[in-house]
This record gives C-alpha cells, sequence and structure tokens, in this order.
C-alpha cells in the first residue's frame, strides 16, 4: 500500500473518519500556469475537492505526460428523466472534458438493484430490472445534451459487479467495518431513530467504491450527499493497490421556489426534455437572488464575465435583462439557438397578452347548442373545474382570441377560437354542432 498522511474529516457520531492524504505515488510535477487555471475550472461553484494538493499533482502530472486523466460521474436510472439540477455534475464533466480529460459516464444498472440510501430515513423500494432498464435507456442520450458524446466513455457496473459473484462480495465486504458503516449521516440518524436498516443497504457504498477501483478513475464526482460513497472508492482503491481518486461534490441546486432542491416531487424543476418555451419561461420566473446562483453552477460563462453582469446590475441595468441571457443558454443548450429566439419572442407575446404562433388544438362537440365559456375552458383542459373557470373570470384572468372576458353568462357556438388562461395557457378550440 502507498505511503502518506492521514487527516481527519468530522463525523455525524462526533467522531473523525481519515483519509489518505498525498500519495507518495502521486509524483510531483511542476505547477505551471494551465494547471493553476485547470484547478480554477475545477473548483468552480463546487463545494469541496478532497485532496486539493493531490488533485493539483495529478493535474501537473497530466499536463507534463499529456495523459488524460479518468474523470467519473455515477448515475443510478432510478427515474427516466433528468431535471437541470441533475446537470450540475453534468456541467462540471463537461468542462473537465473541454480540458480534455477523458470522462466516464457511468450507469449504476446493477447499484440501482440495491438502492442508494443517502439522505434517506427509510430504505429506499428497490427498482425492477426491467425499470431499470427503461430508465437506462434514455439516461444517456438525456446527459448528451451536456456531455460530448464522441468523446464520453460509457460504462454500466454490472460488467464488474456481476462477475465478482458472492466470493469477490465477501471479499469486498472484509474491507470496511460495521462502526465505519454506521458513521455514515444516514445509517447513524436511523440507527439512533429506531429505524430499520437492511443489510444489503451496507452493500450500496461498497459497490459504489468498487466502481472507483474497476475503472482506475483519478477523480469522481457527485452531490454533496454522496460524499461517504465517494470516500468509499478513495478507501478501496488503495486496499487494490492503487492510487486513490481525488472527490469532487457540487452542491444540490434550489428549484424554481429558491427554498428547496430541485425535485419532481416539489414541482419546482425544469426537465430537460420540456419544450423550449416551457423551459425559457420557467427560468424567467426564478429570484433575481438565484439567479446569480443559477449562473454559476448552470451557466458556461466565465466567472469574469458573470461578475461583470452583476456589476451592470449594481449600475443599474435591469436584472430581467441579465435573466433573459440565462434562460437563452439554458434553453439553447437543451434544444437550439433558434428555438431559444423562438421561447424569448413567445414569452414576449404572452406577457403583452398576445396569442402564441403554434397553439395545442382540440376538438369540442356541442350537445346542446353554444356552451358557456366555464364549461368551455374545463373541457378544454384549462381549469380543473367550471367553479375555477368562473373565478378567473372574475378576477380578469381569461381571454377568448385575445380579448378580456367580462361575462361569466358567455356563450360560444359552433366555430374555432382560441382560449387563454393567465399569461401561459392557450388551446384553440374548434367548437362542432
Amino acid at each position: 500500500m502507498a505511503s502518506g498522511h492521514r487527516v481527519s474529516i468530522s463525523t455525524p457520531s462526533g467522531g473523525t473518519e481519515k483519509i489518505l492524504m498525498n500519495q507518495a505515488s502521486v509524483s510531483t510535477f511542476p505547477v505551471t500556469d494551465p494547471v493553476r487555471a485547470a484547478l480554477a475550472v475545477t473548483q468552480r461553484g463546487c463545494e469541496e475537492l478532497l485532496p486539493e494538493a493531490d488533485w493539483v499533482q495529478k493535474l501537473a502530472r497530466s499536463e507534463a505526460t499529456r495523459t488524460p486523466l479518468r474523470i467519473k460521474l455515477g448515475l443510478d436510472p432510478t427515474a427516466p428523466d433528468i431535471h437541470i439540477g441533475h446537470t450540475v455534475v453534468l456541467n462540471k464533466m463537461r468542462q473537465l472534458q473541454d480540458l480534455g480529460h477523458q470522462v466516464i459516464f457511468l450507469i449504476g444498472d446493477f447499484t440501482s438493484l440495491i438502492g442508494d440510501p443517502s439522505g434517506r430515513n427509510s430504505t429506499r423500494p428497490a427498482l425492477t430490472p426491467e425499470q431499470i432498464k427503461a430508465n437506462a435507456e434514455t439516461y444517456y442520450r438525456q446527459a448528451s445534451l451536456v456531455l460530448d458524446p464522441a468523446k464520453t466513455e460509457i460504462r454500466y457496473n454490472s460488467e464488474w459487479s456481476l462477475p465478482l459473484g458472492s466470493m469477490g462480495m465477501i471479499q469486498l465486504a472484509a474491507k470496511y467495518t460495521v462502526a465505519r458503516m454506521m458513521e455514515r449521516n444516514d445509517f447513524h440518524d436511523r440507527f439512533k431513530a429506531g429505524n430499520p436498516i437492511l443489510v444489503h443497504e451496507f452493500l450500496y457504498p461498497l459497490m459504489q467504491g468498487y466502481d472507483s477501483v474497476a475503472l482506475k478513475s483519478d477523480l469522481e464526482l457527485g452531490g454533496t450527499d454522496q460524499k461517504f460513497n465517494l470516500l468509499m472508492g478513495r478507501h478501496l482503491q488503495i486496499e487494490h493497490g492503487q492510487e486513490p481518486q481525488c472527490i469532487l461534490t457540487m452542491p444540490l441546486l434550489e428549484g424554481l421556489d429558491g427554498v428547496d432542491k430541485m425535485s419532481k416531487s416539489k414541482n419546482n424543476y425544469i426537465g430537460i426534455t420540456e419544450d423550449a418555451n416551457t423551459m425559457f419561461a420557467k427560468v424567467l420566473s426564478i429570484s433575481d437572488e438565484l439567479m446569480w446562483r443559477w449562473y454559476t453552477l448552470l451557466s458556461f460563462r466565465s466567472l469574469d464575465n458573470i461578475a461583470q453582469l452583476k456589476n451592470e446590475v449594481a449600475q443599474g441595468r435591469n436584472p430581467k435583462e441579465i435573466k433573459v441571457l440565462l434562460a437563452k443558454e439554458i434553453t439553447t443548450r437543451f434544444h437550439s439557438a433558434s428555438a431559444a429566439e423562438a421561447a424569448e419572442q413567445d414569452f414576449i407575446n404572452r406577457s403583452k397578452g398576445g396569442i402564441p404562433d403554434e397553439i395545442e388544438e382540440q376538438t369540442i362537440r356541442l350537445e346542446a347548442g353554444p356552451a358557456g365559456i366555464a364549461a368551455l375552458l374545463r373541457q378544454a383542459g384549462l381549469v380543473a373545474s367550471s367553479g375555477e373557470g368562473n373565478r378567473l373570470i372574475d378576477g380578469g384572468g381569461v381571454r377568448v382570441d385575445g380579448a378580456p372576458v367580462a361575462d361569466k353568462a358567455l356563450k360560444l357556438g359552433a366555430g374555432s377560437y382560441v382560449l387563454q388562461v393567465g399569461k401561459r395557457k392557450f388551446k384553440k378550440v374548434t367548437l362542432i354542432a
């Protein structure tokens, strides 16, 4: 095993966890300006880089020997879609990819069978192999909207986890103690609260750590909730005689509300497959304060450029103009520049009460003559009930063909109409007798 010195980090139980720093196997190379620039790219927006000194030397060695570093990100396909909160780490991968390093997009098809206990106060329900396969098929396609597919190595951890077998699993489990495992936040808290911890959950951090051994990774990325698992990778690499990886944790992105982390369950998210108009409008809905954090974590603009934009706002520039730039950048990334331009114009039209060029259409048959406007709004799916439609009419929030509806008794006969609720909900309905 390589020599070095250990430093301590605090654990939830009040003890310390030792991690090996400054491995002798990371030889000393000169730290040049390009290495310092690469370090700055690595650290942008990150929560922690451990051990920083080792990473600097890995970068220096890479430059001196012209050998790309192996940078790993693992994602379990627990859901079919990715939202832009997931792209915080993908953006970092792309930045390091653009520096010439080899990025590895690891799909955790094996670890998904176990279920990641990170941040959980109960056992995560296991997914079936069929669910995992279906989700995995969409994961990389969506990640490719951020990463350069031609320069990305795609791997599945079942490649080495399944051949490990029961004997290999036992040998792997022998490389970590139960006491150390119980220092993990979620395990510690669940045990203290009397909540059950199933034995198979201990396998998850071991198997994620073993991924680093199999891939011989130099750096592993993850969210702040993944720190224990990332450190496990270092530990197991040392146990297997490898130079240990460095770890880089990225913060969890706050959602549209600016309070909770972005999550589909909280409906404060932007899906990367959402249509361009919705994506653009959602970015513009965030607060001016949250905008700057999104710039740091989601934008590919330089920090100097972002600082310049901040200064312009301080000097009196309308922050909405800066938010529009962010909305266009994000929409362009997941769609195209032309789609972003069209989304901006669509937003302007809606803000002015205008009618977008492309609207979902629906045909409704009139059963007994002209239909009341509130009932039509409900049939068109623009409101949940006729009562809600009437309340919106009272509040001035309903338009027909761009004109405000003031009379709840309005009835529409056969013909085509554009129904509008609020600024962003439209439906073109054709009423037939």
